[in-house]
């Protein structure tokens, strides 16, 4: 398969990368404005070339938030499969656009939530569709990172839906992967223009169970990026952290570490999401692991968290 990679920014950097490592996939070129940020080798293309070669197959999307729907619709409609960067859009409308497009015109269509890759967050997906420890009866979702400094677009709400909304939206996909839709949520949050900071505080009400979702954007300069999770179910606990916990499981009788493979996690993951979307591609299946319907509601169910916490707490029903 023939793919061209669509920006060359910080994720689209990470997609090169991991694309380096996937078997049967072509980087057809970059679409980018300025082809001197290349690699030596790689070939620079226009959006223009790219949905108008024959031989490029797929566009894997990694431009700016807003630039994700409207470049996403006319790459289906020339005929090309669509990975795009989560958000897959900011506003559900948007994100429903997109998938009438790839419908319409028979093209696979998927986000690129990488956590459902992830080997820590694999290992508590078959964890809680196992129910080796009964029900989950609390789970907390924490991702804090550093004002990004790689594009100006970030810091504007409008283009990119703020760092609680561009951030924390892997979280958001994955209480709806493991948890499904809950009946309400609540909210509250901080935003600071000048510094940048962007913060929301988030929970989700379940039936017999609140998911916690906190984080978000703190202020420029070095605070280390940071993602964890502690999700606890009738007879156990499951913990993890980039800043040094393996994932974990603690019980009455024992602690031991789930089984999450050896290497880089994240290559692991960006490399598995990417072949997983050419897999789809070539087989003409549905990305069932990661639907963009599931997408769709992570945009709409995010958005929603963003309008709660305009009433600082008030709980609200969610109909996503």
């Amino acid at each position: 398969m023939n793919l061209a990679l669509a920006g060359f920014g910080f994720m689209g950097a990470t997609h090169f990368q991991a694309l380096a490592t996937v078997p049967n996939v072509c980087l057809a070129g970059v679409i980018t404005r300025d082809p001197r940020k290349l690699p030596a080798g790689v070939r620079g293309l226009s959006l223009e070339e790219a949905l108008a070669d024959p031989s490029v197959d797929a566009v894997d999307i990694c431009l700016p938030t807003h630039l994700h729907a409207p470049i996403a619709i006319g790459a289906l409609r020339t005929g090309k499969h669509v990975l795009v960067e989560k958000p897959m859009a900011l506003d559900a409308a948007s994100a429903e656009a997109m998938i009438s497009e790839a419908d319409r015109h028979g093209r696979i269509l998927m986000t690129a939530h990488v956590l459902r890759f992830w080997p820590a967050w694999v290992a508590l997906r078959d964890i809680v569709r196992s129910r080796e420890f009964g029900a989950v009866r609390h789970a907390r979702f924490e991702r804090r990172a550093a004002v990004p400094g790689w594009g100006p677009w970030l810091l504007d709400p409008a283009l990119s839906g703020g760092g609680a909304f561009d951030l924390l939206i892997h979280d958001v996909d994955m209480c709806l992967h493991l948890f499904g839709a809950p009946s309400a949520v609540a909210a509250v949050a901080h935003s600071d223009g000048a510094a940048g900071s962007s913060l929301l505080d988030a929970q989700l009400y379940y039936d017999g169970m609140v998911a916690h979702i906190s984080g978000g954007w703190q202020h420029p300069g070095a605070f280390p990026f940071r993602m964890e999770y502690t999700v606890t179910f009738d007879s156990g606990t499951v913990e993890y952290s980039s800043l040094g916990r393996l994932a974990t499981v603690f019980t009455a009788a024992e602690t031991r570490p789930l089984e999450t493979g050896e290497g880089d996690p994240a290559a692991i993951a960006y490399a598995a999401e990417i072949a997983y979307f050419a897999g789809c591609c070539r087989t003409g299946r549905a990305p069932e692991l990661c639907p963009p319907a599931e997408s769709a509601r992570a945009v709409a169910l995010a958005r929603l968290l963003v309008e709660a916490s305009q009433g600082n707490g008030e709980k609200i029903a969610c109909n996503i």
